[in-house]
C-alpha cells in the first residue's frame, strides 16, 4: 500500500470515499502517477514531480496541485469555492466539480511536462 492509500485508510469512511473518488480519478487521467508525499501531504506524483493531492482538513477538503498558476487557472471552473495560492477548498455540502479537478489534474501534468520535456518510451 502506498502512502495515499495508507492516508485514506486512516480516514473516517464517509472522507475516505471522497479523498478515493478523487485519486481514482487522478490516476484515471494520468496512469503513470504513483503515490508519494510531497510537502508532507500524501500525493500522487508524476514523473518524480508532484501532481495532486486531495486531504480532509477540519474544514472539510483541499485540493493542492502544487503550483499557484493551476490554481489560479482553475478558478473559473471552481465558482464560490474558497481558495488559496496553493490549493482549493471544499466541502461536501459544495464539492469541487469533476470539470474543475480534471482541469487541475491535466494543468498539472502539463506544467510538469513543460518544465521536463517530451515524455520518452
Amino acid at each position: 500500500m502506498g502512502e495515499y492509500s495508507s492516508y485514506i485508510s486512516g480516514l473516517s469512511k464517509a472522507s475516505a470515499v471522497t479523498v478515493e473518488t478523487f485519486r481514482t480519478r487522478a490516476l484515471e487521467l494520468v496512469p503513470d502517477a504513483d503515490e508519494g508525499v510531497s510537502y508532507g501531504m500524501p500525493a500522487l506524483r508524476y514523473r518524480g514531480r508532484p501532481l495532486i493531492s486531495v486531504v480532509h482538513t477540519q474544514r472539510g477538503y483541499s485540493a493542492y496541485p502544487f503550483s499557484a498558476d493551476v490554481v489560479a487557472s482553475t478558478l473559473p471552473l471552481a465558482t464560490g469555492l474558497a481558495a488559496t495560492k496553493g490549493a482549493i477548498r471544499f466541502t461536501d455540502a459544495d464539492p469541487l466539480s469533476t470539470a474543475a479537478f480534471d482541469h487541475l489534474v491535466r494543468a498539472r501534468q502539463a506544467e510538469i511536462d513543460a518544465a521536463l520535456g517530451p515524455v520518452r518510451s
